[in-house]
């Protein structure tokens, strides 16, 4: 990505913060290359600075069971993978099986591809049908806006006592603060941080990391 996706970066600076920490590997490299030529809709992808924090946080915190809502090419999907735990499994929920496909290309090239469950359908359908039970330790949430509150709603059902949920586009390109800004994808952002500033069941921090990435903990963990 030539333009910084995050608030407030400079090219030139963004530049050099990625030439100071974990830069893309060929394969991500590839990847970032295959989205790219995707045109504007590439700008869906994570920055590659995210992929680096999102692969050290899931290893530093031993993740054996993760869930993403919305794979799109799977740079995200390939972050959290390295990241896990030996036997470590990640759960993708996406409804494109064009997007998709670009990641499971690189996934296998990557050799995580059997850390790897993609089910292609609306994703609240697919965390509706898992257990009932606290044990997913990492989630991932960057889909539909509109529906941020109702998968947050049912991942936090299921999250460990010391899992963290990660949550994208969190401050929107900066619109969540402009006022003449009411489109719905605005508006269903800044409901959605209202939303977690006000659930009294989590504590949470709120990072300028890309375009915004919000970290969720239980309060009992």
């Amino acid at each position: 990505m030539s333009d910084p996706k995050g608030i407030g970066l400079s090219d030139d600076l963004h530049q050099y913060l990625l030439a100071n920490g974990s830069r893309p590997d060929a394969v991500q490299q590839s990847l970032i290359d295959a989205t790219a030529a995707l045109g504007p809709v590439a700008r869906m992808q994570i920055a590659p600075e995210q992929g680096a924090f999102m692969t050290f946080l899931a290893r530093t915190l031993g993740v054996r069971n993760a869930v993403e809502v919305g794979t799109f090419t799977g740079y995200s999907a390939l972050a959290i993978a390295r990241g896990l735990a030996p036997g470590g499994r990640l759960l993708c929920c996406d409804v494109s099986e064009n997007w998709t496909a670009i990641g499971r290309a690189h996934w296998q090239q990557a050799g995580v591809a059997d850390r790897i469950e993609l089910r292609i359908a609306p994703a609240i359908e697919t965390l509706r049908a898992l257990p009932r039970e606290p044990t997913i330790d990492f989630a991932f949430i960057d889909a539909d806006k509109g529906n941020y509150a109702a998968y947050y709603a049912e991942i936090i059902e299921r999250l460990a006592p010391t899992g963290v949920l990660l949550v994208d586009n969190v401050l929107w390109s900066g619109r969540v603060v402009d006022a003449s800004a009411d489109d719905d994808d605005t508006r269903a952002i800044r409901a959605f941080n209202e939303l977690v500033v006000a659930d009294r069941r989590v504590e949470s921090v709120m990072l300028p990391i890309s375009d915004g990435l919000t970290l969720v903990r239980l309060t009992g963990g």
